[in-house]
């Protein structure tokens, strides 16, 4: 997962450094950015945003809306990258996450590059990688505590301690309180083992596990 986050970051990056986006103006910037939407299979949208927030994307161009509001703009702006952030895309309507770099110009931001990358679909193309068996558990939870992949992709975007026991609540809890660490809890009528670790790349951690059923001890 940050393998694949990390290489669109760096596509970002190379993007940003480049004069057609330095420039500022879409008619010279749009041609690359197709580029790099061709070559990310989960992506929901390639974007170029502005420092007032107005942006484009490479399908529809103007999208006569704006990132202002959105949580990770402000990092932006001030010159930080954002990897893993979790949004609902403005272009797709999808669950999407956030991979974007800042692009600076005369060591002013000017703008930044971004992907919207679809979250389900990355999860699914995780899971056909992998190939765990059924009895596995593998998912991330964001630094709130939402699922951000999963591979039930009806999972996606749900806060685990709404939704499960008050086990999978402490569990979350001890998740969001360390680097890493081994939880227990009880889900949809099985016990289940976990292993965590925090991502230093997206902050996120990521779950590994295994189900026990009834009347199997752990």
């Amino acid at each position: 997962v940050e393998a694949r986050l990390d290489g669109v970051l760096a596509a970002t990056r190379t993007l940003a450094a480049t004069e057609e986006v330095r420039s500022g103006q879409w008619a010279r910037m749009s041609g690359p950015l197709a580029v790099l939407a061709a070559n990310v299979d989960e992506q929901a949208a390639v974007w170029f945003a502005l420092p007032d927030g107005s942006y484009f994307t490479v399908d529809k161009g103007a999208t006569g809306e704006t990132l202002r509001e959105r949580a990770y703009f402000p990092a932006l702006m001030a010159g930080r990258d954002v990897v893993g952030a979790l949004v609902v895309s403005k272009s797709t309507r999808q669950r999407a996450l956030i991979v974007a770099t800042p692009v600076l110009v005369d060591g002013e931001v000017a703008g930044a590059v971004g992907v919207s990358m679809d979250a389900a679909k990355l999860a699914a193309s995780i899971d056909r990688a992998i190939r765990f068996p059924a009895d596995v558990v593998f998912y991330a939870l964001d630094e709130q505590g939402q699922t951000a992949l999963h591979r039930a992709g009806e999972l996606i975007f749900v806060f685990p301690s709404d939704v499960g026991s008050s086990t999978l609540s402490d569990a979350v809890k001890t998740m969001l309180s360390r680097p890493e660490g081994v939880v227990h809890y009880r889900y949809a009528g099985s016990e289940r083992t976990a292993l965590f670790h925090r991502s230093e790349l997206t902050g996120w951690i990521f779950v590994l596990g295994k189900s026990h059923p009834p009347g199997d001890q752990p």
